[in-house]
């Protein structure tokens, strides 16, 4: 397993840190992971499917069969989506607010 999620992440660019933000973990949980320290849990798994785009079995290493890209989707897009979804949920609500607002305003600014 702990090559896989290496791997995987490599293969997506992804720092440690940026898949520590995706999951709500500590960076220090995914380098656990990596070497087989700590397994991952299975909200964590889901998570790490879909950024991955492949199945959990081939993320613990159970099998070698790794579901081909979904079409039509952009991965990429689906990834940075996660992550800003959990970055989103570590924020008080004062600066969750704040931070629809400047969504909002690029938003806004688009339509210029």
């Amino acid at each position: 397993m702990s090559n896989r999620i290496y791997e995987l992440r490599r293969e997506k660019k992804m720092t440690q840190l940026q898949l520590s933000i995706a999951l709500g973990v500590t960076q220090e949980t995914i380098s656990s992971y990596e070497h087989d320290r700590h397994l991952p849990s299975l909200t964590a798994l889901i998570t790490m499917s879909e950024i991955f785009d492949a199945s959990m079995d081939y993320i613990m290493g159970l099998s070698n069969v790794r579901p081909i890209a979904r079409e039509n989707e952009n991965i990429e897009e689906h990834s940075q989506q996660i992550i800003l979804l959990n970055l989103y949920k570590m924020l008080g609500s004062k600066n969750k607010a704040r931070l629809i607002a400047y969504a909002q305003g690029l938003l806004d600014s688009q339509k210029d």
